[in-house]
């Protein structure tokens, strides 16, 4: 039986989804953005292996959870996107998925450390953040997610957290929906910033697992107002 297309307005969304993200500065020429299928929850969208910044509605492209094509296709897919695969597989709460680059984040996962959220913006880390160690499943790799037995690694590693570092190699994050997940690699690259900046200057007073909740149900419960913000300074999309 054939899959049915999705809304075309998810599609769209998506697209915006990547710009947004290349506008933040969350990617760059790589990374990536899927969300599930709103006709099937053991499929996803995800871009053809494109720049987000470039992403139009022509790239947008269906998988099953096993990173295999809906349909037949000329485009190249991304070689990653079994880290989307086996976290819609793990994690049926999620509806979205983001990975990136983003260079703030990069020297927690080299030393070992958490994000941790340190302003009301970025209660969604929780307690935490978790960490991926590719070498414990792969061991040596060239540090992509090339395969499903790292995307299950992964998932994992992620378990039941908002956010997981990758070591050498940057970060996923996932949401219970497509502008959630935006919001929080915005607000996860800016938390490592801030997180980088206040550790200079002495002992960090982090958000409580209670704070961080309570903030993070105010300021996601808000989402949109950033989300149009965001949709606004991208422009059209094609």
């Amino acid at each position: 039986m054939a899959l049915a297309p999705p809304d075309p307005a998810l599609v769209e969304k998506l697209v915006i989804a990547n710009r947004i993200l290349y506008n933040q500065g969350v990617v760059d020429g790589f990374g990536h953005v899927s969300v599930r299928h709103n006709q099937s929850p053991d499929h996803f969208l995800l871009s053809c292996n494109r720049a987000p910044g470039l992403v139009r509605r022509a790239d947008i492209l269906a998988y099953d959870l096993d990173g295999n094509l809906a349909e037949a296709s000329d485009l190249r897919p991304y070689l990653e996107r079994f880290i989307h695969g086996e976290i819609y597989r793990a994690r049926p709460d999620v509806m979205a998925v983001v990975h990136s680059h983003s260079p703030s984040v990069i020297p927690f996962g080299v030393t070992g450390q958490r994000l941790r959220p340190i302003f009301h913006m970025s209660g969604f880390l929780g307690s935490g953040s978790s960490l991926f160690e590719i070498r414990d499943a792969g061991g040596a790799t060239d540090l992509l997610i090339r395969n499903a037995g790292l995307g299950r690694a992964l998932a994992a590693s992620l378990g039941q957290h908002s956010c997981v570092l990758m070591r050498g190699h940057g970060s996923t994050v996932v949401a219970p929906s497509l502008e959630r997940a935006v919001y929080r690699a915005v607000y996860a690259e800016e938390n490592a910033k801030l997180q980088l900046g206040a550790a200079v200057l002495g002992p960090v007073e982090f958000l409580t697992p209670e704070e961080a909740e309570l903030a993070m149900a105010a300021t996601e419960g808000q989402v949109m107002r950033p989300w149009e913000l965001w949709s606004e300074s991208i422009g059209a999309v094609d």
